[in-house]
């Protein structure tokens, strides 16, 4: 059979072309890549899928940088079901904001792009000393984001123009202060109220579940009363800080070290100056100007003169209401406290040197240098600990870059065990048992958000496999594998009775308490006494005085022609509160009106900006494919 088909493979082969080509004509090399990779399709905007692997990626991605905004933030929040469908909204409006920028054709210019590069305070802290970008660091920290320079302000630009779409609507939204006020006075109205709280605890002595009902609550609730699923591990953490502890410097290196760097390990010099300023604005007329320039050349000479009175001048003189009454002083400072020009000049002067007029955006300056204070130089075995932690950490920083992409492939091509990777680098094999998928403080590596999802993984659980190599911190790597697999279970009645009989009686007594504030509502609608209610409060929405958002709801909604008038709770496993509101009373005079009515107006700007974003999702005709969680 096969020498058959090695000896027409020409023909088979022509055969094969007929049934290929006409597939490539058809769908292309793309539509075979993507009909399997892209999986399908979530949302659709303007015509264009959007599918649930970008859904994923979009969805990683805000994990991670919530995760590194917030660490405290519980896990369960980002990977529940609400937090998903958020990200795949603002997917969506992504989308459609791109879609009306194409069709608008708006667009950022790079004298705009430039401007908000400049604003950003992340690329501000980049600068040297000298007021130019450190191209190293930018492209350092645009590849974090997984972006080159060109990607990362391809991004700002398209970010920039996206906002164009509903800032030409935001940015001419208004709120007259009249409209204003009477929306705010109808929101911040008060309420006097008497509230009367029937709480579910006080009835559980009334409740004694027997036996049989205990054993009936357990079957029909079995979900509230399981063990989680749980995994032992074992695992490998490659650590640069671990690498520093073990390593031994050599004494030549030491002071080499030490001889390069003195200056810097002592500290930076400050200088004390004192100046004259006379304000010239930089967008001022030439004419002005030149005014201010030439009274700025009249005290240059005058304090040339008589350097002595350079004080009094300043304080008679200089409009810099900060250092003025001090005679001009503006004590100590270092490098890249004052503007460029101001700064260049003061260090290069001379003790009691006073300058040429310098130029800056304030205006122009008489500088005069008044002292200089040098640091003091330290010895070597002053400078010994802090070179060494520096060196230690130089060299670990260099081994572990030098180790981690070996320790990467160990694991990987070897995901078998953790033995290899141990033995190669010199690392102690951990172990953990009883880990759930819920990140425990405090339990370092194993704490790990992305480490215990890989190690969740059906490739994990199922096949005992290594996970990759993870970072788990800055400057450290760790690679896991599960041992031992416990699925999640159903505990048995006799380790949870106590837990069933505590629930089964607190619902019990949250349903008497309803069944009774019930039965008193009624009662005092009729008429009953209401001497046993408690004394009245006054609450808003703005000072609820401690009245939970319930009652606080149920008094606000009440109809206030009718008064008084009454309401009633449900609390929920708390129990049950009846609301009596027996006056409606205006806003209390607010202290700050005018803050109000600019906060009602951006209340109202977004709204507006909100509804011309609905027209836009008609306009492209967007739909989302998945259902919208339930709260």
């Amino acid at each position: 059979m096969f020498d058959s088909i090695r000896n027409h493979k020409k023909y088979l082969m022509g055969f094969l072309l007929i049934l290929i080509i006409p597939s490539f004509v058809l769908f292309g090399v793309q539509g075979f890549t993507d009909f399997n990779q892209r999986g399908e399709a979530v949302a659709t905007v303007d015509g264009h899928d959007i599918r649930k692997s970008e859904w994923d990626e979009a969805h990683r991605n805000e994990a991670q940088r919530l995760r590194e905004q917030m660490p405290n933030l519980d896990a369960k929040l980002l990977d529940s079901d609400a937090a998903r469908y958020a990200t795949l909204e603002r997917l969506v409006r992504d989308r459609v904001l791109a879609a009306a920028v194409q069709k608008d054709h708006l667009y950022t210019s790079d004298q705009r792009l430039a401007r908000a590069l400049q604003e950003d305070p992340g690329i501000a802290a980049l600068r040297k000393p000298d007021g130019s970008l450190d191209v190293e660091r930018y492209a350092q920290m645009v590849a974090r984001q997984g972006l080159t320079p060109e990607g990362f302000e391809a991004r700002i630009r398209s970010d920039l123009s996206m906002r164009q779409v509903l800032g030409g609507v935001q940015g001419t939204g208004f709120a007259p202060s009249a409209v204003a006020q009477v929306s705010l006075n109808a929101f911040f109205e008060r309420r006097e109220v008497r509230v009367l709280t029937l709480a579910a605890k006080d009835f559980a002595a009334k409740v004694a579940p027997t036996d049989a009902e205990i054993e009936q609550f357990y079957k029909d609730n079995q979900a509230l009363f399981q063990a989680p699923e749980q995994i032992d591990v074992e695992y490998l953490v490659l650590d640069a800080a671990e690498i520093a502890k073990g390593l031994t410097l050599n004494e030549e290196d030491l002071r080499a070290y030490y001889k390069e760097n003195v200056a810097k390990l002592s500290g930076d010099e400050e200088r004390r100056a004192s100046h004259i300023l006379l304000n010239a604005a930089a967008g001022a007329p030439a004419e002005e100007r030149e005014k201010v320039k030439a009274k700025a050349q009249a005290l240059l000479a005058q304090v040339r003169k008589a350097p002595e009175t350079f004080a009094a001048v300043a304080k008679a003189n200089s409009q810099d209401a900060g250092s003025a009454a001090k005679g001009g002083d503006l004590e100590f400072f270092g490098r890249g406290a004052m503007v460029k020009p101001f700064e260049d000049v003061v260090f290069s002067l001379k003790k009691g040197e006073i300058s040429d007029l310098v130029e800056t955006e304030f205006g122009y300056h008489i500088i005069q240098l008044t002292d200089i204070k040098a640091p003091k130089q330290k010895t070597f075995e002053e400078m010994r600990p802090q070179i060494e932690a520096d060196l230690k950490k130089q060299q670990a920083q260099k081994r572990f870059a030098e180790s981690a992409d070996g320790f990467g492939n160990t694991v990987y091509e070897q995901a078998e065990s953790l033995k290899p990777a141990a033995d190669q680098f010199k690392l102690e094999i951990k172990t953990a048992k009883g880990l759930t998928r819920q990140p425990v403080p405090g339990s370092g590596v194993l704490a790990n958000e992305r480490l215990l999802s890989a190690l969740f993984a059906p490739d994990s659980v199922q096949n005992k496999r290594n996970t990759e190599a993870i970072e788990t911190a800055s400057g450290q790597l760790t690679a896991a594998r599960v041992v031992n697999h416990a699925p999640a279970r159903t505990l048995p009645l006799a380790e949870v009775r106590d837990s069933v009989r505590a629930r089964l009686i607190a619902q019990r007594s949250a349903q008497m308490a309803k069944e009774e504030g019930a039965r008193k509502l009624e009662a005092l609608k009729s008429g009953s006494d209401t001497t046993a209610l408690p004394a009245s409060v006054v609450v808003s929405r703005d000072n609820p005085q401690g009245v939970s958002g319930q009652v606080l709801r149920a008094a606000l909604s009440t109809d206030p022609k009718q008064l008084p008038s009454w309401a009633g709770v449900d609390l929920g496993e708390q129990g049950y509160a009846i609301v009596k509101v027996e006056k409606v009373l205006p806003r209390a005079t607010p202290s700050a009106q005018n803050q109000e009515v600019q906060q009602y107006a951006q209340w109202w700007n977004a709204a507006e900006a909100q509804a011309h974003y609905e027209l836009l999702k008609q306009r492209f005709k967007v739909k989302i494919l998945v259902p919208e969680p339930k709260q």
